[in-house]
């Protein structure tokens, strides 16, 4: 089996002072895949043993990023989706192994007002296609942030939430398309009805004390290796960011 944890670290270097150290010894994770780094190379030197580590970096000082450290080394990596007006934020890395493709992503936030809404209804066709072109040659274990609750039970005031960003009609359809076009949604493949199963809170309003969340992040898997899911968890006791890790552990594809 394989372990395998997503997290939006909200800035490496500060989770690094936090319990970021603790909390990977304690997991071992096969793979861990980061969002939001906010790093540029060589702002750390970050290399822990027996894991491969690959850096997407955005060209914007600061912002967005991701990561990804593994054990086992992969077939070949690919950043970004090839395309150009996507391609300068750090949002994509994918690894290929012999069973699989792993996608880890940052998806492009709406921002308010919903300023960034058109822009993020291309990037999801777009990654779409980008995806089935991967699925057609092997599954896919999709991970990361994807700034989107799909339904209701997603988040603990949906009535409220209805026209921001993360819980709008148009980026909830997105994501049914691309469940629709041949993937699950780990967690709720094995818990579809649990409630108050948050990845995100806000700093304010005590939202975390008080469990007022959001879950935004994901392992999203090819239809063909569901049955292969053992257990898809949220770790929210695990602190340092406005967001918690979330894991996938699955049998062996061969």
């Amino acid at each position: 089996m394989k372990k395998l944890i997503s997290w939006n670290v909200n800035g490496f270097r500060a989770v690094l002072q936090k319990n970021f150290l603790d909390y990977f010894n304690k997991a071992n994770p096969d793979v861990i895949c980061l969002q939001e780094i906010k790093l540029q190379e060589g702002q750390t030197d970050f290399n822990p043993d027996g894991y491969n580590c690959y850096w997407n970096y955005a060209e914007k000082k600061g912002y967005s990023g991701t990561a990804i450290f593994t054990k086992e080394k992969p077939i070949s990596v690919m950043y970004d989706m090839g395309i150009e007006g996507h391609d300068k934020e750090g949002r994509i890395i994918t690894l290929e192994f012999n069973d699989f493709h792993l996608v880890n992503v940052y998806t492009p936030n709406s921002q308010s007002q919903l300023a960034r809404l058109d822009y993020r209804m291309n990037w999801e066709n777009d990654f779409r296609k980008f995806l089935l072109e991967l699925n057609s040659k092997k599954p896919v274990i999709l991970c990361g942030d994807l700034n989107v609750a799909h339904t209701e039970i997603d988040l603990k005031n949906p009535n409220s939430n209805k026209n921001n960003a993360g819980f709008t009609i148009q980026e909830r359809e997105k994501f049914t398309e691309l469940l629709n076009s041949g993937f699950v949604d780990s967690f709720r493949y094995l818990h579809p009805d649990t409630l108050d199963a948050y990845s995100w809170w806000s700093y304010r309003f005590s939202a975390r004390k008080n469990n007022a969340g959001w879950r935004i992040d994901y392992f999203v898997v090819s239809d063909k290796i569901k049955n292969k899911i053992v257990e898809a968890n949220i770790h929210n006791e695990v602190l340092g960011s406005d967001h918690c890790p979330v894991e996938l552990i699955i049998k062996e594809l061969s």
